[in-house]
């Protein structure tokens, strides 16, 4: 039997496109990009990131329209946020940013609320207007401590005025 040479260019070229296909779809879902730096950077800084990682998302009002690009200590010890936004995003100068988490215990994510200002950042900017993250530990640490301290407490105390 003979092979013709088209038909095998045609699968060969088919089976290209399909391994190019694959890459592109993985290096998505890793969250790696093709196209580069674009985006404009700001910088938020936070006293709390709460397990936030470098790629995570960036979103308004649930749309993603960025990334976390790297995460450093600022000099007094604050972590400071390099956030990579996509470009031809007016964003105003009362922009806040606050540490989210999605579900109960979900990913970390950085969500913009926009301000109300008609001055807007530019590239290189601090959002001035920062919330941390909320440490569930912390938050079940302190319900534990100061529940059940109301009433002991009283007990414990003598009375002004007893004999």
């Amino acid at each position: 039997m003979k092979r013709s040479p088209l038909r095998d260019l045609v699968v060969g070229v088919f089976v290209l496109v399909g391994l190019g296909a694959v890459a592109y779809l993985s290096l998505g879902v890793g969250g790696l990009s093709l196209r580069g730096p674009g985006g404009f950077l700001l910088y938020a800084d936070f006293d709390e990131l709460g397990g936030l990682k470098p790629k995570a998302q960036i979103v308004i009002s649930g749309v993603k329209v960025g990334q976390v690009d790297s995460i450093t200590l600022d000099e007094s010890y604050r972590a400071r946020v390099l956030l990579d936004i996509q470009p031809g995003l007016k964003l105003p100068v009362d922009t806040s940013a606050s540490i989210m988490t999605a579900g109960l215990l979900g990913d970390r994510y950085v969500s913009l609320q926009l301000g109300g200002e008609s001055e807007l950042l530019k590239s290189g900017d601090h959002i001035t207007i920062t919330e941390s993250a909320v440490v569930l530990e912390r938050l079940i640490g302190k319900l534990v401590y100061s529940g059940g301290g109301g009433e002991k407490g009283k007990s414990e105390q003598p009375e002004q005025g007893a004999p």
